[in-house]
C-alpha cells in the first residue's frame, strides 16, 4: 500500500462515530531479531519482493519496510485519525487490530 495513513484517514471518514475498523496484518514484531523464525522469514522475503516495491511505485510511496510491527502500524493508524487501537486477537500468522475514533 503506497499511502497507509491516507487509507486509514479514508476509513476513519467512512466510519460512523461509534464504528470500529478491524485490520488484519502479518504477525510481525517491532524488532528484527523477534521476526527471525520460519514465518517471519517467509514474510520478509515476500514483503521485500512484493510489498515494498509496490508501495514505492505508488504516488505517496510510504513503504513501511519489509515487516511493519505493531508499533509502526499503531503510528500509521493514529495518523489516520484513530485514537484507540488494540490488538483484538492473533494467530501464528496474523495480528488483528481494532481501531476506534
Amino acid at each position: 500500500m503506497g499511502d497507509p495513513a491516507g487509507a486509514a484517514a479514508h476509513v476513519r471518514q467512512a466510519l460512523k462515530p461509534d464504528g470500529s475498523w478491524m485490520i488484519v496484518e502479518p504477525q510481525a514484531h517491532d524488532r528484527l531479531e523477534d521476526n527471525l523464525n520460519p514465518v517471519g522469514r517467509l514474510y520478509y522475503s515476500a514483503s521485500t519482493m512484493i510489498c515494498v516495491p509496490t508501495s514505492l511505485a505508488q504516488e505517496v510511496g510510504t513503504a513501511l519496510g519489509a515487516q511493519a510491527g505493531e508499533a509502526k502500524l499503531r503510528e500509521v493508524i493514529s495518523k489516520g485519525g484513530f485514537t484507540r487501537v488494540r490488538r483484538a486477537t492473533e494467530t501464528p500468522f496474523n495480528m488483528i487490530l481494532e481501531a476506534r475514533p
